[in-house]
């Protein structure tokens, strides 16, 4: 088979967003809630999304500028005072709700609520002022450490937002054991793949860690 070689700088960022998409892969999806400075609520997907580490507790998301150059909502509303109110729910986009999670993608002005528009229940958040999705299995409340814009005022521009967890709430009292595992069935999780399709986590097999995979092999 004939290799190809890429410079990126030779793509348009919309080829190079395709390229990421396809490869990367499986990716989880943080389902981030946020509460705009005039009270307004707001929840969107984001693919672009991982945990940096467990000491501290830090996750991460990236939401990309709108094609105008013009920050997306969700950025906003978690960037620091006085740009908005610098926290955010990450909730897990779980089967159960699938179709109402992909329909908080619609470009809606930022007063109508994504809650409303998909029939999604925003409650209550116990550290943070943004609400929780009230159907989310888990719900990670976070404090803003830091935002990163990359491009700036460009379409599609690169933003990353980094966020301490406060506070970890869970509707089921069989989601985490006594060791603190989570249960995968019970979390139902989905995962975004390239174009518009998704991936269920419910195909999983178990692999040794180190020198004990190479005698599995």
């Amino acid at each position: 088979m004939d290799h190809m070689d890429i410079n990126p700088n030779d793509l348009h960022p919309a080829e190079r967003y395709k390229l990421l998409i396809g490869a990367v892969v499986p990716r989880p999806i943080a389902f981030v809630s946020t509460i705009s400075p005039s009270g307004h609520h707001n929840i969107a997907p984001f693919s672009f999304f991982v945990p940096i580490g467990a000491n501290p507790m830090l996750l991460a998301f990236c939401p990309a500028n709108n094609m105008d150059g013009s920050p997306k909502d969700t950025l906003v509303n978690a960037s620091p005072a006085p740009i908005g109110v610098g926290q955010f729910v990450i909730n897990i986009a779980a089967a159960p709700y699938q179709y109402q999670m992909a329909a908080t993608a619609e470009a809606l002005p930022p007063k109508d609520s994504e809650f409303e528009f998909a029939s999604l229940t925003p409650t209550d958040a116990k550290l943070v002022k943004p609400p929780r999705l009230a159907e989310s299995p888990i719900a990670f409340e976070c404090e803003t450490t830091e935002v990163r814009q990359f491009t700036e005022g460009e379409p599609a521009g690169a933003n990353m937002v980094i966020g301490r967890v406060v506070h970890i709430h869970t509707t089921d009292t069989e989601l985490i054991n006594d060791r603190f595992h989570v249960s995968a069935e019970r979390l139902a999780a989905i995962g975004r793949m390239g174009g518009s399709e998704y991936c269920t986590t419910a195909d999983r097999f178990e692999l040794p860690v180190g020198r004990a995979a190479l005698e599995r092999s």
